[in-house]
């Protein structure tokens, strides 16, 4: 029986991906429902190629160039952030694939949970900034989440099977664009530097976000969450060549890795699939191409981001949802030319100093600070 999938963020970098498994394994997925954020015209190509039922893109001022695109096909087409959590409520729908970015991917990724879907979750976000209420929901309703970031698959695959103690998990980490930059002229780096990441291809939030290493402190919350570590037993290394996802060291002082080229392909079909593996016959691994892998300790110096995503994780409540939305505001000012990269760790700095902190906060808490951290973040750039 095929899996039907809600595919949310359907034409950034994993999405696209994940359309890929599901056009080589027809027989195992079909899809009923994708969401975009404003990129209309592919998103009308992957809905008429997948024959799916329902469109939704969050952008109204695209509504009626996706709507006219798509007239002489029988899909429905929806507008506004709201309709996303419409769609994976749907009883069309098994598992939901969340590849939005930022805070967007929160709250359908609540509903689907309440709705009981099983989630493939790229989105970072959902639990960096609700992690505790999304975990807590989850395990409530008995919905399984399955891990799309590669590092967290890794971990997850280095988990199956296992039953004894996790001593520590290693996140290992590229250095992003900028990891041969000094310090020092970190000030002067233009976006267009900051975007030319030396391994992954990326969407351009995520490739800044490596690159402050914003990233990487985000994906040590999102590990705490899914696997029940504290902050204390998560280590980072950088590992420029990408080789090795992650790690789990266990009590007996054994260490599993899982080891791969830089492609999401596989962790996607891993989480769709699971407990089975994909047959992907063209994915093989050539030790001989990569003769040398290398670890470092990341310079804490460099990348501040990485220690305040770390105290973010230890103070809980809603510290790492102000650090998620000023991130998410300064990143945007990056890119768009109004701030310098050094401005981006230091709008997230002034907006945990100033914001409200709520120690068990409620969804509507979320929003709140949410709409509070972005506000901070635009007052100390002057936007």
């Amino acid at each position: 029986m095929k899996q039907r999938l809600s595919i949310l963020g359907s034409t950034g970098s994993i999405g696209v991906q994940t359309l890929d498994i599901v056009a080589e394994n027809p027989d195992k997925f079909e899809v009923t429902s994708l969401a975009a954020g404003s990129n209309w015209e592919l998103l009308a190509r992957q809905a008429i190629r997948f024959d799916v039922d329902t469109v939704v893109i969050a952008d109204t001022t695209k509504y009626e160039p996706l709507r006219q695109a798509l007239a002489s096909h029988p899909i429905k087409v929806f507008t506004g952030s709201d309709s996303l959590s419409q769609i994976v409520r749907s009883s069309e729908v098994d598992v939901v694939v969340n590849a939005l970015v930022g805070y967007a991917g929160l709250h359908p990724t609540v509903a689907a949970i309440k709705a009981g879907k099983k989630i493939a979750l790229a989105n970072k976000e959902t639990l960096v900034v609700g992690g505790d209420l999304v975990m807590r929901l989850a395990a409530e309703r008995r919905v399984p989440i399955l891990p799309i970031d590669s590092e967290h698959s890794a971990i997850f695959q280095c988990l199956a099977g296992e039953h004894s103690p996790i001593r520590r998990l290693i996140v290992t980490c590229s250095g992003g664009a900028l990891r041969d930059v000094p310090k020092e002229q970190l000030a002067d780096v233009t976006p267009e530097r900051a975007l030319q990441h030396p391994q992954w291809s990326m969407g351009a939030k995520i490739t800044i976000d490596s690159a402050t290493l914003v990233n990487k402190g985000f994906e040590v919350i999102e590990a705490h969450w899914l696997f029940g570590v504290d902050a204390d037993r998560i280590s980072v290394l950088i590992h420029p060549q990408s080789i090795v996802h992650s790690m789990v060291e266990f009590e007996d002082g054994a260490i599993k890795a899982q080891l791969g080229t830089p492609d999401m392909h596989m962790p996607i079909s891993y989480a769709l699939m699971f407990p089975q593996r994909a047959s992907r016959p063209s994915e093989q691994f050539d030790f001989l191409a990569n003769p040398t892998l290398t670890f470092a300790e990341p310079d804490r110096d460099k990348y501040p981001a990485l220690d305040i995503a770390y105290d973010c994780m230890r103070r809980g409540g809603t510290a790492a949802c102000v650090m998620n939305g000023s991130n998410e505001v300064a990143v945007a000012a990056f890119l768009a030319g109004k701030c310098r990269f050094i401005d981006i760790t230091a709008s997230i700095e002034y907006a945990l100093s100033k914001a409200t902190f709520v120690a068990q906060p409620t969804l509507a808490d979320y929003e709140a600070s949410n709409e509070e951290s972005r506000a901070l973040a635009a007052e100390y750039l002057k936007l």
